[in-house]
């Protein structure tokens, strides 16, 4: 009994405990937040009255120089986020016009930090002006976004529709239509290889037969009496009947094969 009784006395310490610990948190967080919204309305209100030259200043600033800027203007946010909220808000009055005037500021606390909104209203519509510290109480980031009414939201999502849709029936079109080359891929290849077959390799020339060699026997007046005589004793005749003016061996004398 005494150990039930000692068990639910050490449980409503650690209670009490627990949500003192959270009480304190809380004082905190609630005493410092009246710096960052302070801090959010300065930067809205500094933003709101520069003009683009000031802003393009800005982006030219070297980080040593714009941090010693911002040291000066006492705003817990470095180089880096600073030029990112500058961005921020130059595409945040391209949407929705210029900027106007803008409302109360409040502070929630987050799992990332704290978030200090306003809601601002601007030529063309009105958005919320978000600011994000970290656990540190320095500005992290600042985000517009812009409210939008039922229309302008269809009109948008039908519009992205289309387009998504659009773009997948396009490249499913190009995609049949490379396929569908395909069947010529045969075809090319036969036309290929019949050109290749088509030119046959031409045969050498011949080579023309060697005229048979005449041998000019004129002068030679020895051999010339010899087969004259030869001839006319086979005739039965006299030399004086005929002349010898030339002399050709036959191919098929069968002088030649002894010789």
């Amino acid at each position: 009994m005494k150990k039930k009784l000692s068990l639910i006395v050490l449980a409503c310490a650690l209670t009490l405990g627990v949500s003192g610990c959270g009480s304190e948190a809380d004082t905190t967080t609630s005493n410092d937040r009246e710096s960052m919204m302070a801090y959010s309305e300065a930067i809205v209100s500094s933003f709101s009255q520069t003009p683009d030259e000031v802003f393009d200043q800005y982006e030219e600033m070297s980080d040593l120089q714009l941090n010693l800027m911002l040291l000066n203007t006492g705003f817990p946010v470095d180089s880096e986020n600073f030029l990112s909220m500058v961005e921020s808000w130059k595409a945040g009055e391209k949407e929705c016009g210029e900027f106007i005037s803008y409302g109360d500021f409040e502070a929630e606390m987050t799992s990332s930090g704290i978030v200090v909104s306003t809601e601002a209203e601007y030529e063309n519509k009105t958005a919320d002006i978000e600011f994000t510290f970290d656990e540190e109480q320095k500005m992290d980031s600042m985000t517009i976004n812009a409210h939008y009414s039922t229309s302008e939201i269809l009109k948008k999502a039908g519009l992205n529709t289309i387009l998504g849709m659009g773009t997948v029936f396009v490249v499913l079109i190009f995609i049949s239509f490379i396929i569908s080359l395909f069947r010529f891929i045969p075809e090319l290849e036969k036309k290929f290889k019949k050109n290749k077959t088509a030119e046959p390799a031409k045969a050498p020339a011949p080579t023309p037969a060697a005229a048979p060699v005449v041998e000019d026997v004129s002068d030679d007046t020895e051999l010339v009496a010899v087969i004259a005589a030869a001839i006319a004793a086979a005739e039965g005749t006299s030399t004086d009947g005929f002349v010898v003016r030339s002399i050709k061996r036959r191919q098929s004398n069968k002088w030649n094969k002894w010789n």
